[in-house]
């Protein structure tokens, strides 16, 4: 099958003659339709230069399932389907683990569907578990099931809606996590471009901030009465991570982003916890990456994602998640290369790049 796989001077190439893998127990094989690009894509190929191995990128996708593996119950071949996966999506034909995919309701595109899964998991990742936010789950009904916590059902006037401000909140993990928020029962505000304040409004921010005012953190410090605790950074550079702790109130909190930390600002206040998730630990696996990106394995992450991408699949069902604005790329596995180029260029603003599979009728 042909597939984008990695070249061993970094980046990716084209290549035509890649095993197609074979379902296992608990996983599906899916013939894809349209790939989503994720800066994880960029980035872990030039990570793994000099690695043994050809590796095929592509960690979020959507597609028809082909083939089904021993155990698995809610799919058949012929249902549409988006998932995530570490790697594998660049290619024709994707290994799709069962818990972590979501049936894709038949009036929406593929080039849609695509764009969902990792932005659902990483923000629900980031905000209601461990290392992230943690935030409890105590309104609306089955979201306490999400944590493995008794579904309570308590009714939503008797729970305060905590502010939780996401940085970066035009970016396609900054709307998922201010929908996630919306839908737990959060306020959820954010900073952004004032041209993107009505996308991310859209979505459930009750307010939006500049990040480009030298002032920002301070507006969001006075609009929250010095007390907010909760802070979700989905840009993660030093300049927005001080702004952060900035805004963060008197009596300290906790900073979750998306990337590792720099310890130049992380240590400046005592009184802030400062983590960062990453969406490989999603499939419960070890991350045998080198330095900071190293993990351990993470069972309740496993855990806690199959239940999540179940509400999902209902949420998305229902209509109460949908895709952040997308760029959609010509369609063919050759537009994955210039994509990512873009991607590692930032010339790419409140859009997500999405590439169309050529896929025979």
């Amino acid at each position: 099958m042909r597939a984008m796989v990695s070249s061993p001077s970094g980046g990716y190439r084209l290549a035509s003659d890649v095993p197609q893998p074979a379902p296992q127990p608990g996983t599906m094989l899916v013939r894809v339709h349209a790939v989503s690009l994720n800066p994880y894509d960029a980035k872990i190929v030039e990570y793994r230069v000099g690695a043994p191995g050809a590796y095929v990128g592509g960690c979020d996708f959507a597609g028809v399932v082909v083939a089904v593996g021993p155990a698995v119950t809610r799919f058949r071949p012929g249902d549409r389907v988006l998932t995530i996966n570490t790697h594998g999506g660049f290619a024709e034909y994707a290994l799709a683990v069962e818990d972590l995919s979501c049936h894709v309701p038949d009036a929406m595109p593929y080039t849609q569907a695509c764009s969902l899964g990792l932005a659902v998991g990483i923000a629900g990742l980031a905000l209601f578990q461990e290392p992230g936010l943690n935030l409890p789950l105590l309104r609306g009904p089955d979201l306490g099931q999400v944590n493995g916590h008794q579904d309570e059902a308590v009714p939503a006037a008797a729970v305060p809606a905590a502010t939780v401000l996401v940085a970066g909140g035009a970016s396609a993990s900054g709307t998922m996590a201010t929908r996630l928020l919306k839908l737990a029962g959060f306020n959820p505000i954010v900073t952004c471009s004032p041209a993107n304040n009505a996308l991310c409004e859209s979505f459930g921010a009750s307010a939006c901030f500049d990040y480009h005012s030298p002032t920002c953190g301070a507006d969001i410090r006075l609009h929250t009465d010095n007390t907010l605790a909760h802070v979700l950074d989905c840009v993660t550079d030093a300049a927005t991570m001080a702004m952060c702790y900035e805004a963060i109130g008197a009596q300290g909190g906790a900073y979750v982003a998306l990337e590792p930390t720099t310890n130049t600002v992380k240590y400046t206040r005592r009184d802030v916890r400062a983590d960062w998730v990453m969406a490989n630990t999603l499939l419960g696996d070890p991350c045998t990456l080198d330095g900071v990106y190293g993990r351990p394995a993470a069972p309740e992450h496993r855990l806690f994602a199959g239940r999540l991408f179940r509400l999902a699949e209902r949420w998305l069902r229902d209509g109460d998640i949908w895709n952040h604005p997308l760029e959609i790329r010509h369609p063919g596995l050759e537009s994955v290369g210039p994509g990512l180029q873009d991607l590692r260029a930032g010339i790419i603003r409140a859009k997500k790049l999405v590439v169309p599979l050529e896929v025979a009728a």
